[in-house]
């Protein structure tokens, strides 16, 4: 009987205890001209992402500096470009780097923009998408452009960001209909307002402007959830500041992590920022910041 008695609460120990979820982190970052216009830059981009210890990363202006990065810190490295290019090749742009093991590479026709990989967390398949779109057209401050909305819509289509954007979003379609059985992550530097950030409850500091950022709003009609505004709704109190020039009124939310699949959530998102060359602390200590954007980091835990 006390045999019978102890296996049984093994047995229950065993199969009655709580699963702990499966929680991971990512982190966007544009780290300006591969981290490499300060001393030490490379140095301090591995500080800085050594104190925050994402399990993913989507760099935007890799430029030859990710594989050394990556392989100081001990990630997977993938870089966004044709198969075969280099890993240190200064002239591109985005890469990914990941503690997990990758699957599958997602080429698209503009990899100095929009690129992917598979990623195979617990078992899962997760697509993981980096991105930049250019910054013109811009204004430090669109509200004071004596423009309205429907101004601003136009204004905003007439350079190379919307164009960039339009090329992508077939990719982006495609993937996201398919995200209940592979969910997808796409974040980087879009350059770009969100209009989840100039809606009603922002007027009074926008001129009175209500302005449906095309942008963002193209994303959000794919399902897929700005990570960050959606943990963090009130865009006064939690601005979420990635973009802020010293001496100039210009700070705007530009960097992003959206998400969608049903196996998702997202339960935490923070941004940092600081100016370029100005010191930026994390976990107290104080390291010299090599970019001239700020990132986010958003936590995610995966369903069953």
């Amino acid at each position: 009987m006390r045999i019978f008695l102890m296996f049984f609460i093994a047995l229950c120990f065993t199969s009655c205890k709580k699963e702990q979820p499966i929680v991971f982190k990512v982190m966007a970052w544009n780290i300006l001209h591969g981290a490499n216009d300060i001393p030490n830059g490379q140095e301090n981009a591995i500080a800085i992402i050594k104190e925050i210890n994402p399990d993913v990363i989507l760099m935007v202006e890799t430029y030859g500096s990710g594989k050394r990065i990556a392989d100081t810190l001990g990630y997977n490295f993938h870089l966004i470009a044709p198969e075969g290019t280099a890993l240190n090749d200064k002239g591109t742009n985005l890469s990914i780097f990941s503690k997990f093991p990758f699957g599958n590479r997602i080429d698209t026709k503009y990899p100095f923009y929009l690129g992917g990989i598979e990623i195979i967390i617990n078992n899962q398949k997760i697509r993981f998408f980096s991105n930049w779109f250019h910054y013109l057209p811009w204004n430090n401050a669109p509200e004071k452009m004596n423009k309205t909305v429907e101004e601003l819509l136009e204004w905003e289509q007439t350079e190379t960001r919307y164009t960039m954007l339009k090329n992508v979003l077939p990719y982006l379609e495609k993937y996201s209909s398919e995200t209940d059985s592979v969910p997808m992550i796409f974040g980087g530097d879009m350059n770009s307002p969100s209009h989840l950030d100039w809606e009603k409850n922002t007027k009074t500091i926008h001129n009175n402007l209500v302005v449906p950022w095309q942008t963002t709003t193209e994303l959000d009609k794919l399902g897929l959830i700005d990570t960050y505004r959606t943990l963090n709704p009130n865009p006064i109190s939690h601005p979420g500041i990635t973009w802020d020039s010293e001496g100039k009124d210009d700070s705007h939310r530009i960097d992003y992590i959206f998400y969608k699949g049903s196996k998702l959530k997202a339960i935490k998102s923070k941004t940092y920022n600081a100016f370029f060359n100005k010191a930026i602390t994390i976990n107290d200590k104080e390291i010299i910041y090599p970019s001239d954007h700020g990132f986010v980091v958003t936590s995610f835990q995966l369903l069953k």
